[in-house]
């Protein structure tokens, strides 16, 4: 990971994502109505449900919200029709950007994302252009602790179909193709284990570094941008030193 640590990154977003506990509900919100609307309101029969139920306690997600969710979204099949749409294009020289939507309105979704790589002084491109720069994995994230032994959870992760397991001072990064990460987190979570993030995410095959202020500057503020618009997801990027 060129040299820095993928779990305090994930550790590091999810304490700024603690700051804004109601938006993230909200994105989580969007995306248990997706799964409930594709695959029906029972996790049993709906893994992508399932896993979404993990994401949101991961983020504490209170229970009865939760489950308000998915009843609102069984019960409303006729309501709002989020679309998934990924838009890509580079940050401050030439960072790598993917920017995940659920929305209701492609046009306004698209504005807004043009408009948030334009005060970014980046530049929306076109679809692909820098999505072959990243690969798509399922990364679990487990923390050490006393209750975890590293060798009965590698084995029991590998056993369930995990391709890669990365011990790190403050953890362990578990990782999954796409098609395993379900399975693989259902047998985490009967075991017992608790996981820091339970994602299917786009991990870069390698990072970019800016050494100019002002870069570095406009680069905060492209993330600020898409994280403040509704309609985002998710936005994942290859700038080595967003948390330095």
């Amino acid at each position: 990971m060129s040299g820095h640590s993928k779990f305090s990154n994930i550790k590091h977003k999810k304490e700024k994502a603690d700051a804004a506990k109601g938006k993230i509900f909200t994105k989580i919100g969007k995306e248990l109505m997706v799964a409930v609307k594709s695959g029906g309101p029972d996790p049993v029969n709906n893994s992508r449900l399932k896993d979404l139920i993990a994401k949101a306690k991961s983020n504490n997600m209170p229970n009865d919200t939760i489950d308000r969710s998915i009843k609102k979204a069984a019960g409303d099949l006729n309501g709002i029709n989020y679309e998934k749409v990924v838009y890509e294009g580079y940050g401050p020289n030439g960072v790598a950007v993917i920017v995940e939507t659920l929305t209701d309105n492609r046009n306004r979704a698209a504005a807004n994302v043009r408009n948030a790589f334009t005060k970014g002084n980046g530049n929306m491109g076109t679809s692909g252009c820098v999505s072959f720069m990243f690969d798509e994995v399922g990364q679990i994230m487990v923390e050490k602790s006393a209750a975890v032994d590293e060798d009965e959870l590698t084995l029991l992760a590998l056993d369930a179909g995990a391709s890669d397991f990365v011990a790190e001072d403050e953890g362990y990064t578990i990782t999954t193709t796409p098609a395993a990460f379900s399975a693989v987190r259902a047998v985490l979570e009967d075991a017992g284990i608790t996981m820091v993030s339970a994602e299917v995410e786009m991990v870069p095959q390698t990072y970019a570094s800016l050494t100019d202020a002002e870069d570095i500057k406009k680069m905060h503020k492209l993330l600020d941008l898409l994280d403040e618009e509704d309609d985002v997801q998710e936005v994942y990027h290859n700038w080595e030193n967003e948390d330095e």
